[in-house]
């Protein structure tokens, strides 16, 4: 299935059924009273969490979502049915914005959550509720009000623990599919990783924790070059960050700095959030990697996710560093 994160569509809420012009016409009652009901309401456009979802591709095709109308009032004081209501199922972490306004309406994280994004339109009035001692016979009755119609925007920011952040070829994908059960696309080559991968590791006797492997990011990845500004997004419901680094760049300390200044263009709180940092593919040294003394004040682990070295003090670290942030 194509990942899809974004997605635009319109939604109305249903019409509300009019209201009736109706006298009695009874046997041997020559003026009969008003006996019009009322109409019915209309539908309402809900959109609900659905914990099975992963992605808005299911919505990319349907430019409309329509709600059904209330059913008009009847003869005999009888009330039109109410529209029904139209759900429309989205994956956790969807955030729902007004498309022209970009307010924000909605942040639906958790399974079953909803929310109405347009109310359907209060059926009208039937001619018997206007009568009075004064007014017998009222030969009015009020029309259906129309149901709210907007365009509305979908983003889907995936929910995990850990984001894995670091320039094209870093091993995150080689380290997300050795440490979770997720089966990435691997190459040699940039950009192998074109959406977003979760895995679930497991750690300790019963811990767990969600890991995301974000698509590299390149220089200017902020302004939109490459793939990282469609992404980065994703990094902002992660706990934690871990920095991937190959041991066998010629300037770590500047890749670093570079990958901390595109998140903070992108996103000045990123900066805030517990990291760490993975010297990887340690397995292609030939003498032992000396962490630079910039890094001093950053827990560093060096991995090689061919050979499993270190992995499992890492998987150990971050699954602390988790729980440490939960608990904050």
């Amino acid at each position: 299935m194509d990942f899809v994160d974004e997605v635009t569509f319109a939604v109305q809420g249903g019409h509300g059924g009019n209201g009736c012009i109706s006298f009695r016409r009874e046997k041997y009652v020559p003026k009969g009273g008003p006996n019009g009901g009322d109409g019915g309401d209309g539908g309402q456009i809900i959109l609900k969490v659905k914990s099975n979802l992963s992605t808005l591709a299911d919505l990319r095709h349907r430019k409309r979502y329509k709600a059904e109308a209330g059913v008009p009032g009847k003869s005999k004081d009888m009330h039109g049915r109410n529209g029904k209501s139209l759900t429309v199922f989205v994956p956790p972490g969807t955030i729902v914005k007004d498309a022209q306004t970009d307010r924000l309406i909605a942040d639906l994280r958790f399974d079953k959550e909803e929310v109405i994004v347009a109310k359907g339109g209060k059926g009208g009035k039937g001619n018997a509720r206007f009568a009075t001692s004064t007014l017998q016979a009222p030969d009015w009755a009020e029309p259906g009000k129309p149901g709210d119609m907007l365009q509305i925007k979908l983003e889907l920011k995936l929910l995990a623990d850990v984001g894995l952040v670091g320039f094209p070829n870093a091993g995150k994908s080689t380290l997300l599919s050795r440490i979770s059960a997720a089966k990435p696309k691997i190459a040699n080559y940039p950009f192998t990783t074109l959406t977003p991968n979760l895995g679930i590791v497991r750690f300790g006797e019963y811990g767990s924790y969600v890991v995301a492997d974000i698509p590299g990011l390149i220089e200017g990845a902020h302004h939109g070059k490459g793939l990282g500004d469609r992404f980065l997004k994703h990094i902002e419901r992660t706990r934690v960050l871990l920095f991937l680094i190959d041991c066998l760049e010629e300037d770590p300390v500047g890749k670093y700095q570079s990958l901390c200044k595109e998140l903070k263009a992108f996103n000045a709180d990123l900066e805030l959030k517990p990291k760490m940092i993975a010297f990887t593919k340690t397995d292609l040294l030939i003498e032992p990697f000396v962490v630079p003394d910039d890094f001093s004040g950053i827990k560093t682990f060096q991995i090689s996710a061919v050979s499993g070295t270190g992995l499992k003090e890492l998987i150990q670290s971050l699954g602390g560093l988790v729980q440490d942030s939960g608990n904050d």
